[in-house]
């Protein structure tokens, strides 16, 4: 999180979170931490498939003395979850947060330990994000379209990232936080990348040795699970990608590659795909919409690298993919016309973008590029 005045130049951010325990085992070394900060948690969690595996960790939590609260989301990331699940810590007298489970899991976490201003510790199931690690939630209505981000006073006390967790998700969250991570770099060096601000420089720059890393690592690392390149790139998607986001904050900004994911978000045939995966889709129409109106050749490059990677690592490139095969020209209006709203970090290209201009771009985002002479 990042908040400046324009006048003298004072800017505030939540770096990282206060711990961060990593790598195989990390959860069983992270219990006397978790004790320190906590001795009746609720524990917060969504998924039926993940229940077995968060029924192990409410486990170890009960033999290592804390009194557990179970409770889970009924949706995304939603008011109405936080206003319920603000009612069970007046009934149960909970003392922390942890929120174990995907990105939507995590934002909800954090935001209800930030509104009753209690600890919360992280622990991501899947590297689909960097939701573990950032002062940022995203909130969504009960029906899971987009509404707004909300920035929080700290990141995380406590992050645990087990590996020996992070390998039991489906490859395909892991496909979808690759795209999300490789987001950082196509997007923040537009809208920051000709900043003077030093701090926001370097994070630039580590946006693009992440999608380096990124482009080298992740095909190894879907192939085998555990393995050196595995580790390197969970850790890119689900750490550095978070680092970046806490040392640019507010002035690092996401461009359209975020703003299709949240207009995606409005269209209930999109409900199936993960955030990483309409943000993928997203940094695609976002380099076609650099090359076709802002003339940029470096883009259309980009766009010639990074499509196929997508395909290979089996992400949706076009609106067919996305299960818009049948989408109505009114319902893709729709779409656009949010990404493109007043306000929409859309609007941080250094050109203009109307809804149809973006509609084109979307339409012809799995088009192999042309080389031009």
């Amino acid at each position: 999180m990042s908040s400046t005045d324009s006048n003298c130049l004072i800017s505030q951010h939540c770096i990282a979170p206060d711990l961060v325990i990593r790598g195989s085992g990390a959860w069983q070394s992270a219990l006397t931490k978790i004790r320190a900060l906590s001795s009746r948690p609720l524990f917060l969690g969504r998924s039926a498939a993940t229940q077995p595996l968060r029924n192990g960790l409410i486990t170890s939590l009960v033999s290592a003395g804390l009194d557990v609260t179970p409770a889970c989301l009924n949706h995304d990331c939603c008011e109405e979850d936080l206003s319920r699940l603000e009612a069970d810590f007046t009934v149960h007298r909970s003392d922390a947060v942890i929120a174990a489970g995907g990105g939507k899991v995590m934002d909800a976490g954090k935001l209800l330990a930030d509104r009753l201003d209690l600890p919360c510790i992280t622990v991501p199931l899947s590297a689909s994000t960097c939701a573990g690690w950032t002062a940022l939630s995203n909130l969504y209505t009960p029906e899971g379209a987009f509404l707004g981000d909300q920035a929080l006073k700290r990141c995380p006390d406590l992050l645990v990232f087990d590996h020996d967790l992070l390998r039991q998700a489906p490859p395909r969250t892991l496909a979808s936080g690759i795209a999300d991570a490789l987001a950082k770099w196509y997007e923040a060096s537009v809208s920051s990348g000709a900043s003077h601000d030093g701090l926001i420089q370097q994070a630039v720059q580590m946006a693009r040795v992440l999608r380096d890393q990124l482009l080298i690592d992740s095909v190894d690392a879907m192939q085998s699970p555990g393995g050196d390149a595995w580790v390197r790139v969970i850790e890119a998607c689900g750490l550095t990608a978070g680092l970046i986001g806490g040392l640019g904050g507010a002035r690092c900004r996401t461009v359209a590659a975020h703003a299709v994911h949240n207009g995606l978000t409005q269209l209930q045939a999109c409900h199936g795909s993960l955030h990483g995966e309409k943000v993928g889709f997203g940094v695609l129409g976002q380099l076609r919409l650099e090359e076709r109106l802002g003339g940029n050749r470096l883009a259309e490059q980009a766009h010639r690298q990074l499509l196929p990677l997508l395909i290979q690592l089996g992400l949706p490139v076009s609106l067919d993919d996305l299960g818009l095969s049948n989408a109505s020209l009114s319902d893709l209006q729709q779409v656009c016309e949010f990404a493109c709203r007043e306000g929409s970090d859309l609007h941080h290209l250094p050109f203009s973008v109307t809804p149809g201009a973006l509609l084109e771009a979307l339409v012809g985002a799995a088009e192999p590029s042309v080389r031009r002479p």
